[in-house]
């Protein structure tokens, strides 16, 4: 049987710019509808926002774990300066009933759901756990997020749920705390995408990735390095030093 390799694919679809900064002094959709990684300073310190929340939607039956949102939260109060605190707000909405979907699909999805958007002092995420698969698939690659907006970022759970949770595969919660963090890593900057490199380790065959294998924002694909490799330990890879010392020149810890 061929092998699946799994891939973690991030997006870079722009699809809605703004020439300038918005005022982001009352509710304004906008400000959340920009390239990914353009608001990677505003995420990491707590010179504009000195608080997020996180509007983390799923399909019934597709709720991610409470271990992975725990440890997800844990990543970002150890990644970013948000005195006031960061809140989760959980809901489920009914399936669509396709099977597969495009990124201008996830993100009008998310234009007829998302609720929670940036105010004076709070700045908002998106995070979705969908019930299909992309459509980017291939019978070698299977993706299992997407970072595709400033905010916005999209977790085929389905796709998870078939590689976890039995024999020979990782645990879900491990698997799950894995991609949420490598892709919000994504809309925190990592890797040249918001944040400026420190140093040179860009990986310049997957651009926008750590060179580091061992880091939490290689890119993971055919060498052999796939995402199993990646949580066999039992706990999902850490952000490496190069990629720490970037977030901290960009206003993170």
């Amino acid at each position: 049987m061929k092998k699946v390799i799994v891939v973690l694919i991030m997006g870079l679809v722009l699809f809605v710019s703004c020439s300038k900064e918005d005022a982001v002094d009352s509710i304004n959709p906008v400000t959340n509808k920009q390239v990914t990684g353009s608001s990677s300073n505003d995420l990491l310190s707590e010179k504009k926002f000195t608080s997020m929340i996180i509007e983390v939607v799923y399909v019934q039956g597709f709720e991610p774990s409470a271990t992975a949102i725990t440890n997800f939260v844990s990543f970002l109060n150890a990644r970013t300066n948000k005195p006031n605190g960061i809140t989760i707000v959980k809901r489920a909405i009914p399936s669509t009933g396709k099977a597969t979907f495009t990124n201008t699909e996830i993100a009008a999805i998310e234009d007829a759901n998302r609720t929670k958007f940036n105010t004076s002092n709070q700045i908002a995420v998106w995070l979705f756990f969908t019930d299909g698969k992309s459509s980017s698939d291939t019978s070698t690659s299977v993706v299992l997020g997407t970072a595709y907006r400033n905010t916005s970022m999209v977790i085929y759970e389905q796709t998870v749920h078939g590689l976890s949770d039995s024999p020979f595969k990782p645990n879900r919660s491990v698997l799950e705390t894995t991609i949420i963090s490598h892709e919000f890593g994504h809309i925190l900057g990592l890797t040249n995408l918001g944040a400026a490199l420190q140093s040179s380790h860009e990986d310049t065959t997957h651009p926008k990735h750590c060179n580091v294998e061992s880091c939490l924002m290689y890119w993971s694909s055919e060498t052999g390095h796939g995402i199993g490799n990646m949580v066999s330990g039992g706990s999902a890879p850490s952000l490496d030093a190069q990629c720490l010392a970037d977030l901290r020149a960009n206003g993170g810890k």
